[in-house]
Formats: C-alpha cells, sequence, structure tokens
C-alpha cells in the first residue's frame, strides 16, 4: 500500500498541501464514532484535516429480506442445472444440417473517423466458441443482435445502423464467409435460411430496427422462430430484458439452450454470491447509490464483508449526520441506507464505508484536493475518490477473502487524480487471483477500469454485462435464462 499512498500523495500534490494523517485505520471496525471536526484552511476553499479511521455503522429497523442461502462453497459447474446449456443440446439432439438461431452480442465500436470500421473486435472474438462448436456439429448458424438504439428506424450507418461493418471481421474470426441479409424476419430472409447447409453462417439485420423487439413482441419472436430448429442465448449483457429476440423466441424453436458466454456468466456471477468459497467479499462502488442499492440489500444476506466506494458513500455518510460538502448525494435514498447499515449490522455482515476520501475543490483534473477524514469533509469541497486508509483497510478485508465480487468503481477513475482508489482495488483483486482467490469483475465501468490497468487477464472472471450483472448479484430472474429449456 505504501505505492498507493506514495502515488496520492504526488497527484494531491499538484495543486495543494495534503496534510498528514493523524490516526491509522483500525483493524477492527467500531460501531460507533464521534462527529468532532476540526478543520484547518487552505485556498479557495478550507482544507479539512487528513483522514482517520474506518467504520461499520448501523440505524433504523432492518428491511424485509430474503432467507440467505445454505450453500457455503462454490462449485465448479454452473449454478443453473435446470437450464439446457450448449454441450447438452448437442447430446440431446443431433445438429448436423440444422439450423440454429444464436442470440449474440455484436455492439463493437466503430471508428470516429468513418463509422464503418470495428476498433475493438473483443465481442466479436466472444462469440467464436459457441459458433465454432456449433459449426463442428455440422449446425448451420444464424447470428442475430442489437446494434446501439435505432428505435425501431433503419439507420444505415454509425452506432445504431446496419450490422454491415462486422461482417468481414466476423468471416476472418470464423474462418467462413458470413451470409449477411437486410431484415431479421420475413419471407426474403426465411428463403435465404432455408438455403443453408454444410456448416454455414448467416447474419441478420440489426433486431432494434422493429419497434417490437424491445416490447417482446410475439409477431417478431415468431418470425425469427420460423428461421431455426433450435435457439441458443448467448448474450449475457441482455439476458436481463425480455425482448422478443431474448426470450419471446424461445416459444417458436424445438428447444433452446445457453451458450458458453452465458453459461460462463452463471456459473461465475451467480455462483459466486449463492455457493461461494468464503470469506465472501463484495467490492460495490460507482456514482448512484439508487442502482447500487437494491444490489446491496441482496448481498447483505449473502456476503461476509462488504466494501463500499464511489459517489454513492456520500448517501450513506449523510444518514449518518455527517458534513458531505459538495459531493454528490440522493436525498431520497438516505432512509434506506441507514436501513441498510442497519440491517448489516444486525446480521453480523461488515459493511464498510471508506475511513477517509479524497477531496477536490471542482470537478476536473487540474482541481485542488486534499484527503480528509469520511466526517471532516466540508464547505465547497466534493469527494472524488477513496483515501490511503482506506486503501489499506480495503487491503486487509481483500486478503482475507477467497471470494471477492468487484462492481464500480472506487472515484471518477477516467481522472488521473482520482484513480488511485479503482486501481488499486484492480491490483488487490490481481493478487487475490495469485494466491488462488476466485475474483469476478462485472459492470461496464469497472470492467473499463481494470482493463485500463491492464490487469483483465489477471482475474478469474470479467462479466461481459452490465444491468445484467448487476440484477443477478440482486438475485433477480433474467428472463432470457428463464425462458430455456429445461435440462
Amino acid at each position: 500500500m505504501l505505492l498507493a499512498r506514495s502515488l496520492l500523495r504526488r497527484a494531491a500534490g499538484r495543486s495543494t498541501i495534503v496534510h498528514a494523517r493523524t490516526a491509522t485505520a483500525a483493524t477492527k471496525m467500531p460501531t460507533t464514532t464521534t462527529t468532532t471536526t476540526t478543520t484547518t484552511t487552505a485556498s479557495p476553499p478550507p482544507l479539512p484535516r487528513s483522514c482517520g479511521r474506518g467504520h461499520h455503522f448501523s440505524l433504523l429497523p432492518p428491511l424485509p429480506l430474503p432467507p440467505a442461502p445454505s450453500s457455503r462453497h462454490f462449485h465448479a459447474s454452473a449454478p443453473s442445472p435446470d437450464k439446457l446449456n450448449l454441450e447438452g443440446l448437442a447430446e440431446r439432439v443431433d445438429l448436423s444440417g440444422k439450423n440454429v438461431l444464436v442470440r449474440v452480442d455484436l455492439n463493437v465500436p466503430l471508428s470516429k473517423d468513418d463509422d464503418v470500421t470495428v476498433t475493438d473486435d473483443t465481442r466479436l472474438r466472444a462469440i467464436v466458441p459457441t459458433t465454432r462448436f456449433l459449426l463442428d456439429h455440422g449446425a448451420n448458424v444464424i447470428l442475430c443482435s442489437h446494434f446501439g438504439r435505432p428505435k425501431g428506424e433503419v439507420i444505415e450507418t454509425g452506432k445504431n445502423g446496419r450490422l454491415n461493418p462486422v461482417v468481414g471481421p466476423l468471416s476472418k474470426l470464423l474462418g467462413v464467409d458470413v451470409i449477411k441479409v437486410d431484415d431479421c424476419i420475413g419471407r426474403d430472409v426465411e428463403a435465404v435460411a432455408s438455403t443453408l447447409s454444410g456448416g454455414q453462417v448467416m447474419l441478420l439485420e440489426n433486431t432494434r430496427f422493429h419497434k417490437g423487439e424491445t416490447k417482446n413482441d410475439p409477431a417478431l419472436a415468431e418470425g425469427l422462430g420460423r428461421l431455426a430448429d433450435y435457439f441458443v442465448m448467448d448474450a449475457f449483457g441482455t439476458a436481463h430484458r425480455a425482448h422478443s429476440s431474448t426470450a419471446g423466441v424461445n416459444g417458436h424453436v424445438k428447444l433452446s439452450a445457453a451458450g458458453f458466454l452465458l453459461d460462463k456468466e452463471l456459473k461465475y456471477l451467480k455462483g459466486a454470491v449463492d455457493d461461494p468459497i468464503r470469506p465472501l467479499c463484495a467490492i460495490i462502488g460507482g456514482a448512484k447509490v439508487s442502482t447500487k442499492l437494491p444490489v446491496i440489500e441482496s448481498l447483505i444476506e449473502k456476503c461476509d464483508v462488504i466494501l463500499l466506494g464511489g459517489g454513492m458513500i456520500f448517501t450513506f455518510y449523510k444518514a449518518l449526520g455527517y458534513d458531505i460538502g459538495k459531493s454528490m448525494v440522493e436525498d431520497e435514498y438516505v432512509e434506506l441506507a441507514s436501513k441498510l447499515m442497519k440491517v448489516a449490522e444486525e446480521k453480523g455482515v461488515k459493511l464498510i464505508l471508506p475511513p477517509d476520501v479524497v477531496l477536490a475543490d471542482k470537478f476536473a483534473v487540474d482541481a485542488n484536493t486534499a484527503v480528509a477524514k469520511c466526517n471532516e469533509i466540508s464547505g465547497d469541497w466534493m469527494g472524488l475518490d477513496v483515501g490511503p486508509d482506506t486503501l489499506e483497510l480495503f487491503e486487509r478485508e481483500i486478503s482475507n477473502c477467497n471470494t471477492i465480487v468487484f462492481n464500480g468503481p472506487m472515484g471518477v477513475f477516467e481522472m488521473e487524480p482520482f484513480a488511485i482508489g479503482t486501481n488499486t482495488v484492480a491490483k488487490l483483486m490481481a493478487d487475490a487471483t495469485d494466491r488462488g482467490a476466485t475474483t469476478i469483475v462485472g459492470g461496464g465501468d469497472s470492467v473499463a477500469a481494470i482493463n485500463m490497468a491492464g490487469l483483465g487477464s489477471k482475474v478469474s472472471h470479467i462479466s461481459t454485462g452490465g444491468g445484467a450483472s448487476l440484477e443477478l448479484l440482486e438475485g433477480k430472474v433474467l428472463p432470457g435464462v428463464a425462458a430455456l429449456s429445461e435440462a
């Protein structure tokens, strides 16, 4: 942690002095705290004192929550044995010469220069295992995906346009010529699908060119079902949406199964929180507490330790009666935050808030910065990252856990002075993986952060879904999974 502390002081030192700490983070989290505040001054706003102790707080009556699972160990097999997977489908039926519709996620970034050049083929490469498995078993593969948000309009190019830009890259990755059609349903599309043979690959047009896609339109689902004998769901990022191409189509094919990507997501995300090797730690960050409170509520029933970071911590601080300066807060969730702290305490779960934060006098990379205790923020300062004492505390907690889930950045990681918290947690995840822990990163921002730190290959699993990851962690049933055939 000396490196993280040195980097933090160096970043802060560019514009203002960082006061020396007056105390170190405690190993055992106290259940009470004082709110006596002492401040010094600096220009432009008053500069708070440096950081102090971490806290495990609680207030108000508990919320009604579902019973905790009784399982205590993480299974290597997929946690949803009731749903058919790809290998199970191949064992049950002869796929040779059959058409298999595969829902994938082809939302790749395009060059801003021409709107047609794929600049990152990660998602294209991710669908290769499932597609190749089907081709190797003699099936004809029909790929379908949405692309951006065209909202029912046909858009020729760009991030909401046709899927033409992925045809060339996909053909190279799969080693076969991909046949592209200009719609996803209809007689013309059915005619092409009926002629597929010898392990061909066909790509349908952007499913969201049809307004009914996002409304799970039965006619669109039926049209998609006419193209194939079987359906494979391999787009985890849309599995939480009950759309025609993710849920509705299941009712119009003989059998439907989870592809390799979806199967792996269920194995790690659902398996890790429902049946982990303990202790289980969740690191939850991000800007908005409104999107994370349901996750925290569910994880309290499953986790041994929950570490909080990001902009949402200030709603918890306000619930504790702290001054948060100009930090972001969602006032309508203050009471719920208080209740969750009380629930965690009653259930013996360590719900840990950062004991110190990195402050800025404006939301900018060249802002004046300082480090303060969580209960000594004042004036026009705003919190944009967790502090060095927090990172030492988090390191101790993470080092004691055998399953760790990381969802949401610790600060404004896009700005270098406020990226140290997120980058350090990413490094701690990599270190935990090296010692044998199961480590999972989910959510768009946390995935981006760990990849920016060059540590994407150093964790057990990186989730491909943002909203789907959150809903699975909440314990929700994903429509795109629930609709699959029984194993």
